[in-house]
């Protein structure tokens, strides 16, 4: 691999929560620990260079949008056609991504994601899986869920869950409130997903294993899993741009864009969200990018599917954290990068000298407008489309060379 330096741009290191100008060398797929000589050189003056983003929770491997989103890794869930609950599948999805994208393929922790018979997760941690996952919904036996634990903790993998209570939420499409009374849309209450953290936090607990809540975005989940931190267990939460900076009032009307899974909250959810952020009680940030079709999306609210294209607008929305106060540069690329690649075991979000030269260069004030017809994905199916934003990737780079990136 031919060298590359990234000159003058301010770096931004997670790992000493700093943000100085210096040059970073690349050699060999590394970070180099000096310059290097000869190779290309990008000029980052007035520009921002940090970590590749870690993105944990992908429904769909869409290269174009993830260079443009400044992503180098993905976590790919599960659910996909066929389900990743076998050896090969986790082979032919860790393959998908190359040579663009690091994927690495979340293992199925049920046959057929049906909740009904563990996988064989031995066989598909050694073909590749980093962590286990139950996709779209959880596994609602709590003793399957026990045994998942207990078999990915002697594995040494990390369980990913959804959070919600499905005989509680059903077939709701909304979470109840104003908004979804005034729609007359079937809706479920939010503590849906206090129940579902509350009984998996126990069974954490029980069996020692670690479990990660991949969407939390209630005020009662987040006091739950504040508290299973604050007593040493070994629980950790994400959640998405659209839950922070969105509401339920957002859904009218009926815009299926804003359909998502689980549903958007009440406004004091929604700062809960914020609240969980500033203290630390969430981990990550990630897109759950699920791209949807016009097929898909542009139906009645009740039959369109859930779901946002969200890889190539995470870093853009997730600046706006920054501009507002609730975190600062450093501690947005933790949440992006260095959190997850720790929770998946993958070398990423670090700008250590021997790290993977997986890196982004971005202009944090690059002022442009979400249009879903002109996005990168292979849908645009978001609910900020035509918002006006700032933060635009200039550069994604993979083990030392850059990517192209389709404009925006």
């Amino acid at each position: 691999m031919s060298a590359l330096t990234i000159a003058g741009g301010a770096v931004i290191d997670p790992a000493t929560g700093s943000a100085t100008e210096r040059d970073i060398a690349c050699a060999g797929g590394v970070i180099a620990d000096a310059a290097v000589d000869g190779g290309a050189t990008i000029d980052a003056s007035g520009l921002h260079v940090a970590p590749g983003i870690v993105d944990l929770g992908v429904f769909a491997v869409d290269i174009p949008a993830f260079v443009a989103g400044g992503i180098t890794r993905v976590a790919l869930m599960p659910d996909q056609v066929p389900v990743i609950d076998e050896p090969s599948m986790v082979q032919h999805a860790a393959a998908a991504g190359k040579p663009s994208v690091w994927v690495h393929p979340l293992a199925a922790a049920t046959q057929g994601l049906d909740g009904a018979e563990l996988t064989e997760l031995g066989l598909m941690r050694r073909a590749g899986a980093v962590a286990v996952s139950t996709g779209r919904s959880r596994v609602a036996d709590a003793g399957i869920m026990l045994r998942l634990l207990r078999y990915a903790n002697a594995l040494g993998l990390p369980v990913i869950t959804h959070a919600e209570d499905e005989g509680l939420s059903g077939h709701a499409i909304a979470t109840d409130g104003e908004t979804a009374t005034r729609l007359g849309l079937a809706s479920a209450p939010p503590m849906s997903e206090a129940m579902a953290i509350a009984r998996d936090i126990m069974l954490a607990e029980e069996s020692g294993g670690h479990v990660h809540f991949r969407i939390v975005t209630t005020a009662r989940g987040f006091d739950l899993i504040r508290d299973a931190k604050a007593r040493g267990l070994r629980v950790t939460c994400g959640t998405t741009p659209a839950h922070l900076l969105l509401c339920d009032v957002d859904i009218g009307p009926y815009r299926t864009f804003a359909k998502l899974s689980p549903p958007l909250r009440s406004a004091e959810d929604r700062d809960a969200a914020l609240a969980a952020l500033t203290d630390g009680t969430i981990d990550v940030i990630c897109s759950s990018h699920d791209p949807q079709g016009p097929e898909a999306k542009r139906l009645p609210y009740a039959d369109a599917e859930a779901g946002m294209s969200g890889a190539e607008t995470l870093l853009t929305l997730s600046l706006n954290l920054v501009r507002d106060g609730h975190i600062d540069m450093a501690r947005l690329f933790t949440l992006l990068s260095a959190t997850p690649a720790k929770l998946l075991g993958v070398d990423g979000g670090s700008l250590a000298a021997g790290s993977a030269a997986d890196l982004i260069v971005f202009d944090p004030d690059a002022p442009w407008k979400i249009d879903t017809a002109a996005m990168a994905s292979r849908a645009g199916n978001t609910p900020f489309d035509e918002l006006p934003v700032q933060g635009k990737v200039i550069h994604t780079i993979k083990g030392g060379q850059p990517l192209d990136r389709p404009p925006f």
